[in-house]
């Protein structure tokens, strides 16, 4: 079942095994309970603290509970959870073996003093790169809690019941069988979600924090690397995001960051919290920021008013809030949205197995994810609004060259349509001719760029017609001791290496109006 790579890998994970625990599987005659069957036993074969049995009674077959001894712990992976949730499984393995979680302290007490009954089903596709933090969060909560059962479903290997429940993206979260939330969720959220008195709670400490000489709004490259420059710098550093690292969580694969060949985004978002978490850098996670308030007076304190209602203040400001996926904008669009329309190929480009799709979008993220997808789907319809594709050629070449693409141009999409709740096509018009056409399909891929997150700013700050804010060579913004930083600024090119060095250019230019001040 593992290769021999994979084994001596979870070989050495297991040896932090310290508590004995079983693995009861619920099998049938099916060739996925078979493969089930050989991975359990391999896992088994390699710690004497974990039994295996084959006699559990669920009705999802394939799957198996892991429950260690003494103890009413209930994970169960309703999958093989090999590909991107490997790692899942050898979490879950060593948790319910005893080994202590990454985690910190006050979220592990906030899990076990949940004094609720929860039961999560969590679907999920084993080729998508958001799943395993929410798989991995929602597996720690059971471990940690007697009275949370968590069971983790591969969607791909339980189809009837993804139709059923009409899921058509992931990660998607039901809690008690009524739907709880889709798309990535940190374990921070999860609790943010479930104790309702966290928000006012944190926002009480927030109002009692000292004003910062630095203070920082957004926690993707360009927050981060502003955070290390100015914590280095020995003055008082805070951090207020809605999400450590930004939309880089949401990207698959990153292979042009200089000095690291390949990461993923979870992986490198992770890296630069912990980077940052180096310094004595306060960071206030899960804080979105609603309203800016200069300085009454040249050299007063700044405000940023956040949407638990608390207020941070600081001398200075970097705004870094970045940019998110940019809608089509038509009717449809938001009513079908996780019901056929979609923005992540790779998460949910399984769903649509077998079916006919569409992209709309031509540029490299449009084109590489018609490519992606052509090797599971039916059919992609490319759609692209201007005269040709604007994705490098060697894109452009490979998908033209795939039997089961169709690559339409001048094309402008006009609405989204369904049956009965589902996506079931989409309209467009034709604008050389003006004639109005059709494409029917199961699922379409939004590719169409970023937007930056602004709304919050607009009659404070400078924007561009486009809504970024308007910085100077130093970061500098139309506001006095209000810098900007990334994807959320009128720097031309979003990319990830642009963004952190953009953060460590504004707060150098932060910090040179500290002096100057």
């Amino acid at each position: 079942m593992l290769d021999a790579a994979l084994k001596t890998q979870l070989q050495g994970y297991l040896d932090h095994v310290k508590l004995p625990f079983e693995i009861i599987a619920s099998l049938d005659n099916s060739a996925s309970s078979d493969e089930m069957r050989e991975l359990l036993e391999e896992i088994a074969g390699m710690n004497d603290k974990i039994s295996f049995r084959a006699d559990g009674v669920d009705t999802r077959t394939p799957s198996f509970l892991l429950r260690r001894t003494g103890t009413e712990q209930s994970l169960r992976f309703a999958a093989i959870p090999l590909g991107h949730e490997f790692t899942s499984l050898v979490l879950a393995l060593l948790w319910t073996g005893g080994h202590p979680p990454k985690v910190e302290a006050a979220q592990i007490d906030a899990v076990k003093a949940l004094e609720v009954d929860l039961d999560f089903e969590i679907y999920m596709s084993l080729t998508c790169h958001n799943c395993p933090d929410v798989v991995q969060a929602l597996s720690l909560m059971s471990v940690l809690n007697p009275r949370i059962r968590t069971t983790v479903i591969d969607g791909g290997l339980f189809q009837a019941e993804v139709e059923a429940r009409e899921i058509m993206a992931v990660p998607s979260v039901y809690l008690n069988g009524e739907h709880f939330v889709s798309g990535r969720i940190s374990l921070e959220e999860l609790i943010a979600k479930l104790d309702t008195g966290s928000a006012a709670r944190d926002a009480k400490k927030l109002d009692a924090e000292e004003p910062y000489d630095m203070l920082i709004v957004g926690g993707g490259p360009a927050g981060a690397a502003a955070a290390v420059y100015a914590a280095r710098k020995g003055i008082r550093t805070g951090v207020a995001a809605e999400r450590f690292g930004g939309q880089v969580n949401d990207t698959l694969g990153i292979e042009n960051y200089i000095s690291v060949s390949m990461t993923d985004g979870p992986k490198f978002a992770a890296a630069l919290e912990g980077h940052v978490k180096d310094y004595k850098v306060d960071i206030h996670n899960l804080q979105r920021a609603e309203k800016l308030i200069p300085a009454a007076q040249p050299g007063g304190l700044i405000e940023v008013e956040l949407a638990n209602g608390a207020t941070l203040k600081g001398k200075t400001v970097i705004l870094s809030t970045g940019a998110r996926w940019r809608n089509v904008g038509v009717p449809g669009e938001a009513e079908y949205k996780n019901k056929g329309v979609a923005y992540c190929p790779h998460c949910d480009g399984p769903l649509f197995k077998g079916k006919p799709v569409a992209v709309i979008g031509g540029g490299n993220s449009g084109v590489e994810a018609a490519i992606d997808l052509a090797g599971i789907v039916k059919h992609v319809t490319l759609i692209e609004f201007g005269a040709e594709l604007r994705a490098d050629a060697v894109l452009v070449k490979k998908a033209r060259s795939l039997p089961n693409v169709t690559i339409i141009t001048n094309a402008q999409t006009t609405e989204f349509t369904g049956t009965n709740g589902k996506l079931d096509g989409l309209n467009y018009t034709d604008r050389v001719t003006g004639e109005a056409k059709r494409v029917e399909v199961d699922g379409c891929f939004v590719q169409i760029g970023l937007v930056p997150n602004t709304e919050w700013l607009r009659g404070t700050v400078e924007l561009s017609k486009h809504g970024e804010i308007i910085v100077d060579t130093k970061g500098a913004t139309s506001v006095p001791g209000v810098f900007a930083a990334g994807d959320v600024t009128t720097v031309p090119f979003k990319q990830i290496i642009i963004a952190a060095g953009d953060g460590a250019k504004a707060a150098l230019g932060a910090f040179d109006h500290l002096m100057r001040s």
